[in-house]
């Protein structure tokens, strides 16, 4: 039988659902034009004022908020509360070393976590469950997020954070775990390792796992589940908004409902950014309908997805949005961390490289590997193998210090990384997703 955390929201109906999104549209609108000037000079430049938004149906004539925006506003210019009512800040890596930093207040948080409680509920979650968060926690939302879900499931919660695999592995075990919460990446590892240990999913005491942070695909949905003895469930955030929460799978594992009474998705043509009807796929749109401390009118996500409203078998009405089939952007997501090219490019010429260099990206042992290519300057060109090593370890620590993830470098010649007529091949990404 289906559970449901909060069921008269996740079963409403479309009236009901309605009724709820033009009421926190219009007093969020308003909020964010008291609170946040900056905001409201994009609302003045297209001649609105808070008048103009009467329900959702307006919700197409407020102006968008992009990265762009957010690095210019960093790092108070979006807060929509005095930082005293501010209790948390969680944070992302940004497109130029700039950070995303978004802000919370005990409410929000509150929010965020129903939101999580929702997720955990979904994949079939109780008291009686033992929830293993083995996302990182600190500033990334993965671990808190899950955590306070777990929390208000009232699930025995075990706050692993990410690594230490064998200790992990001796908590599932030991514990018997029935829940695990972390990158569908390290699942698989985590499956792997198991095996090797001898474990068959027979002797696994997990029921359930809730992966998000990183793309994957179905094979490694069937992988995962069939080496662990348990169901998969797909979760969808963005720091920005939240962090993990904003969609969640059910048991149909047909795409993620939309906690749209906390979040209007919408569909837009990246181009023209008209609205799409739904059904069709283009770029992911999310407005946060009820947080305040960082309150993100039709923040642009640059996921490219479709939305359906096909009725689900779970009984939950909440529109549903697909798996992300990419980016309107050139970001890349590696181990569960946002890296742009201009990242890297930033560290090649503070360490006076040149801006030829590539970013190969791939897949092992449902792993990503992540090495950048970059040529010497014909200054710095030597064959003395100890110095290219030195360099390379100096390049590998500044790219580590900037993304906060490892890549391996490799030096190469100069004038050796093929050149393009046209945009430039910067990124060559051999992951099958």
């Amino acid at each position: 039988m289906e559970r449901y955390y909060q069921e008269a929201l996740e079963c409403a109906s479309p009236e009901e659902m309605r009724k709820v999104q033009d009421e926190k549209l219009i007093a969020q609108v308003k909020h964010v034009w008291d609170n946040v000037p900056y905001y409201r000079k994009k609302m003045e430049e297209k001649g609105l004022t808070p008048d103009d938004i009467q329900s959702i149906d307006d919700l197409h004539k407020l102006p968008f908020l992009s990265k762009a925006d957010l690095r210019e506003a960093y790092p108070y210019g979006l807060v929509g509360v005095p930082l005293k009512d501010c209790v948390r800040i969680q944070s992302t890596s940004g497109t130029t070393g700039k950070r995303v930093v978004a802000f919370y207040t005990k409410e929000d948080i509150d929010l965020w976590e129903d939101c999580c409680a929702r997720a955990i509920t979904a994949a079939g979650g109780t008291n009686e469950d033992v929830c293993q968060v083995s996302y990182g926690y600190g500033l990334f939302t993965g671990g808190p997020g899950l955590n306070g879900g777990s929390h208000k499931v009232g699930c025995l919660t075990v706050p692993t954070s990410s690594g230490n695999t064998d200790r992990q592995i001796m908590f599932i075990m030991d514990l018997q775990a029935t829940i695990l919460c972390c990158t569908p990446s390290y699942a698989a590892y985590l499956g792997e390792r198991m095996k090797e240990m001898g474990y068959g999913p027979d002797d696994i005491p997990l029921k359930a796992g809730i992966f998000g942070a990183e793309a994957w695909s179905e094979e490694m949905r069937h992988d995962i589940e069939k080496n662990l003895g348990i169901k998969a469930y797909d979760i969808y955030g963005l720091t920005e908004l939240s962090g993990p929460g904003v969609s969640f799978e059910c048991s149909e594992q047909k795409g993620m409902h939309v906690n749209e009474d906390h979040f209007i998705p919408e569909i837009i043509d990246p181009e023209t950014e008209e609205v799409l009807p739904v059904g069709e796929q283009g770029e992911l749109v999310f407005t946060a309908l009820d947080k305040k401390a960082f309150p993100l009118l039709r923040y642009r996500t640059r996921d490219i997805c479709r939305l359906s409203r096909e009725k689900c078998s779970c009984g939950r009405t909440l529109i549903r949005m697909a798996k992300p089939m990419g980016r309107s952007d050139d970001m890349l997501i590696i181990r569960g961390v946002n890296v742009f090219p201009s990242q890297i490019e930033t560290v090649l010429l503070n360490h006076g490289y040149g801006a030829n260099y590539q970013i190969l990206v791939g897949r092992e042992n449902n792993t990503d590997t992540f090495e950048v290519k970059v040529e010497m300057t014909p200054e710095m060109f030597t064959d003395n193998l100890g110095e290219v090593s030195a360099r390379q370890k100096e390049l590998s620590d500044g790219l580590k210090s900037m993304l906060g993830i490892k890549a391996k470098v490799t030096l190469v010649a100069p004038k050796t990384i093929e050149r393009s007529e046209g945009k430039a091949v910067r990124v060559i990404d051999t992951r099958k997703i």
